[in-house]
């Protein structure tokens, strides 16, 4: 009989529930098993603390009787530290999809073009803002200025003159 250890799944529609259980192979999935060793809730965040409850004394027990546990069972168990963690490959993992390989090429003419455009028209607002700013501010300034300034000099000199 091959044993294995494996998640069952349980709760209801959208809102999974598994418990960790011990079975022979050929029963289905949700079918009948042996001992039940633990629970997982996926719902919960990944740092709480009952998230994954496992019975590790007895889960060590069914793996020295033979059971083999499957991927995501093997994974709770090597971050338990009762499995040594194993290397996986999945080349495939670093080749981006169709809509990623797109998004990346549309990512990139965006980063060309705008270099291109922003030089000339960062170059060309300055020029129209600073030029009615600097004639105008000027103008206004300095015009009361000039004005006033005579005025008072010609009255002061005037004022002496006059006693």
């Amino acid at each position: 009989m091959s044993m294995k250890i494996r998640l069952a799944r349980g709760g209801s529609k959208k809102r999974p529930h598994y418990s960790i259980v011990a079975s022979d192979s050929r029963m289905p999935r949700d079918g009948r098993f042996l001992e039940k060793l633990g629970t997982y809730d996926p719902m919960l965040a990944k740092d709480n603390e009952n998230r994954i409850k496992m019975d590790l004394d007895r889960i060590k027990d069914w793996l020295s009787k033979g059971a083999q546990p499957t991927d995501r069972v093997a994974r709770f168990l090597e971050a338990a530290g009762v499995l040594p963690k194993t290397v996986r490959s999945n080349p495939k993992s670093a080749v981006p999809g169709k809509a990623m390989a797109e998004r990346a090429k549309k990512k990139a003419a965006a980063a060309e073009a705008p270099v291109e455009v922003k030089a000339p028209a960062v170059a060309a607002a300055p020029e129209v803002v600073a030029a009615p700013a600097v004639v105008e501010a000027p103008a206004v300034v300095e015009a009361p200025a000039v004005v006033e300034a005579p005025e008072a000099e010609a009255s002061a000199t005037e004022a002496p003159a006059a006693e």
